[in-house]
């Protein structure tokens, strides 16, 4: 049975990952804004919710998130940036995943296998950006990216069987993407959790740093 801390528990693909670790036996600590007040983009709300948890954990996932902030949609052109809405996707979506991995780390065994995981998304990459638009929130994506890639080499020096990575879930059926799936084919929660565990089920730390989609493929930076 693995010890199994989710970050954002309360929402869309949070809840259903672990709801998903629960039912295969895992001892799942979940942590959500709404129900316990983790503010991510606030470090202190970190520290606090971090302080009473007993640790140490196997498997550590960051599945928080926001696409729209504050009535900021994805930009479709270069003229719609602001710099408000850079700030928030910035502080959201990698500032803030990158602060629960700091105060994660002590949570996580030196001496045994561990793994932490941050929710991406594939257009935060910039390999396979060839239609432009959503800068704000591509360039968040690829700024957690970027933060998680370095974090993990630094990892692997003290915690030397740990595996610290980036996922893509897919389109996944929430609330968080309804208006902008279009004609993308959405996946249930429940499947997309049971994809996203069944990934890191079979990474290893030779694969520490590295972006997977849910079918534990390789995304490019």
């Amino acid at each position: 049975m693995a010890q199994v801390l989710i970050i954002g528990a309360s929402g869309g693909i949070g809840s259903a990952l672990a709801e998903a670790a629960r039912a295969r036996g895992d001892d799942v600590t979940g942590l959500s804004r709404s129900r316990d007040g983790l503010d991510v983009t606030d470090e202190t709300s970190i520290e606090r919710a971090f302080k009473t948890l007993p640790g140490p954990f196997d498997l550590i996932i960051c599945a928080t998130g926001a696409l729209v902030i504050n009535g900021h949609e994805p930009e479709k052109m270069v003229k719609a940036l602001r710099a408000e809405a850079l700030t928030q996707q910035f502080r959201v979506n990698a500032m803030g995943p990158a602060l629960v991995l700091k105060h994660a780390i002590p949570l996580m065994p030196k001496d045994t296998p561990a793994t932490f995981a941050a929710l991406s998304a594939r257009v935060g990459s910039i390999g396979d950006n060839q239609i432009g638009g959503w800068h704000s929130y591509r360039a968040a994506k690829a700024a957690l990216n970027q933060l998680i890639h370095g974090a993990a080499i630094e990892l692997k020096r003290t915690h030397k069987q740990a595996t610290c990575v980036c996922l893509h879930p897919g389109t996944v059926e929430t609330p968080f993407t309804a208006e902008y799936a279009g004609r993308h084919k959405t996946t249930p929660a429940p499947e997309a959790a049971r994809n996203l565990l069944s990934v890191l089920d079979g990474l290893t730390p030779a694969q520490t740093g590295g972006f997977y989609d849910y079918s534990g493929a390789e995304v490019p930076w």
